[in-house]
């Protein structure tokens, strides 16, 4: 890597950290000339300093976690963590001191006496400089993640960092280039690569049910409409800062992961195949827009948002790959839809897809399985890990008892020095779908290469461990 990038990188990463006290709105919508570079980005040459596919960290007897992020999605996972032996919740950050003092209260007869930082915004630093903290768990605004993690990996400690983990090209080179240098582990948390049916079709792909695999497709359809236009001084049900609302001045499949990991997963990309090009169009906004004016005519707090231009309510995204398989990705928070995260497998020899429910499952071109049938299949083929705490994961629950399972399968891999079942590769390359994306539909939907942020090392890497082998020792406390 020459000295010139060092520096950009160093430069990219201090003024990431400076996110917070700068324009955010502007920061969210992607300017002209920000888009303009990204085709070179995908284009620029790398080295591979370090192989982290595969990489199984030094085994530890307890993982002691500091959280950043007690907004949305930090909360829980300090409550579902308390159930896994093994681990020591040992901090907790949030800029505001009543997010901090609530997940505290939760935590109220535990073994877990965290200390606690918030009240500044770069108290989340004082929490990671800590030397008795392994594991940060980021559960903050999009604009943070990548400057946290980075700054946490430089720290010597292992990420696992909310969706998605970076938001520009450089951003996810920064988080390779910084995990493979460190050899610190940096995992994204995309809980679907859990869910129950995603894991039976992941294993049902493995053991050749499907035949050659051809076609995939995911989506997030979800009307978060109101939601993102909440303000937090109304509830405490709303997005800090009006953060998510911003992010939707960016025209592109911006949250793209829950469909694609598990079609990522089933397709070993990054092991074994490789997303080569994609495109991507947008339909025009028909909502969000509407919305903003509606609610700035009757209340002043919203006239910056009825200026903003937002993102088309459907944005769809297909990616071509190496071995000449499609992936087919949906990303629509603002249509007045029921929810769906399409997950579909298409092969040579049968089919499987969810959303709309039921799941279904088809071994010929005739009809899906009968529920008996469809039965069979499950008991056959469910996993290893479904089969050990699947039952256990819904009554904790998260989303079903994914989030539970995405959770104590990365605490039971650091505890047993097993490698992750995603790591920095994935994060990156899913994540970079979304700064792609807005250069396709930028530039009417032409394609755009895809960066391989493994350098070639795709060719060789072992597919996602399912067996549970070395591991599966870590218990838990009902």
């Amino acid at each position: 890597m020459s000295n010139d990038r060092r520096d950009f990188l160093k430069l990219a990463g201090l003024a990431g950290v400076g996110l917070v006290s700068t324009g955010f709105i502007s920061g969210c919508a992607s300017s002209a000339g920000a888009l303009s570079q990204i085709q070179d980005q995908a284009k620029k040459p790398h080295r591979q300093l370090f192989n982290m596919s595969g990489y199984a960290a030094p085994r530890m007897d307890n993982v002691r976690v500091g959280y950043i992020g007690l907004g949305m999605r930090g909360p829980a996972s300090v409550v579902r963590m308390n159930h896994i032996e093994g681990v020591e919740i040992k901090a907790l950050c949030d800029i505001r001191p009543d997010r901090v003092a609530a997940v505290q209260k939760k935590l109220e007869g535990s073994i877990h006496k965290p200390a606690t930082y918030s009240g500044k915004e770069e108290a989340w630093k004082e929490m990671v400089n800590r030397d008795d903290i392994d594991l940060v768990y980021i559960a903050t605004p999009w604009h943070l993640h990548t400057p946290m993690a980075v700054y946490a990996m430089e720290h010597g400690k292992h990420v696992a960092v909310e969706v998605p983990a970076a938001k520009t090209l450089e951003e996810c080179w920064q988080l390779v280039e910084t995990s493979e240098r460190t050899k610190k582990h940096c995992m994204m948390l995309e809980n679907c690569c859990y869910d129950f049916f995603e894991m039976l079709t992941l294993n049902m792909a493995r053991q050749g049910f499907f035949g050659e695999l051809v076609h995939g497709e995911g989506a997030y359809i979800h009307n978060l409409i109101d939601l993102n236009f909440a303000k937090t001084s109304d509830t405490e049900e709303a997005y800090y800062n009006m953060w998510r609302l911003k992010e939707n001045g960016r025209n592109g499949s911006l949250y793209p992961t829950h469909g694609l990991g598990p079609i990522c997963q089933v397709m070993d990309i990054n092991r074994g195949d490789q997303m080569d090009y994609l495109v991507s169009v947008s339909s025009n906004d028909f909502s969000m827009k509407p919305k903003a004016k509606e609610l700035a005519a009757k209340d002043s707090f919203y006239q910056e948002f009825a200026q903003m231009n937002f993102r088309g309510n459907m944005n769809t995204t297909t990616i071509k790959t190496k071995r000449g398989r499609t992936i087919m990705i949906q990303h629509d928070v603002s249509s007045t839809r029921p929810y769906s995260r399409i997950h579909l497998v298409s092969g040579t020899k049968g089919a499987a897809q969810k959303w709309p429910d039921p799941a279904r499952i088809a071994s010929s071109h005739e009809d899906w399985l009968s529920p008996e049938q469809f039965k069979k299949v499950e008991e056959q083929y469910t996993p290893p890990l479904i089969k050990k705490l699947g039952e256990m994961a819904k009554k904790i629950g998260g989303h079903g008892g994914m989030d539970f399972l995405m959770e104590w399968r990365l605490v039971d891999c650091l505890r047993n020095g097993l490698p992750l079942d995603q790591d920095v590769y994935d994060a990156a390359l899913w994540s970079s779908v979304a700064p792609l994306s807005e250069w396709s539909v930028a530039n009417r939907s032409n394609s755009i290469d895809v960066p391989d942020f493994t350098v070639g090392a795709w060719q060789k890497n072992k597919p996602v461990e399912l067996s549970l082998q070395g591991g599966g020792t870590t218990t838990v406390r009902a």
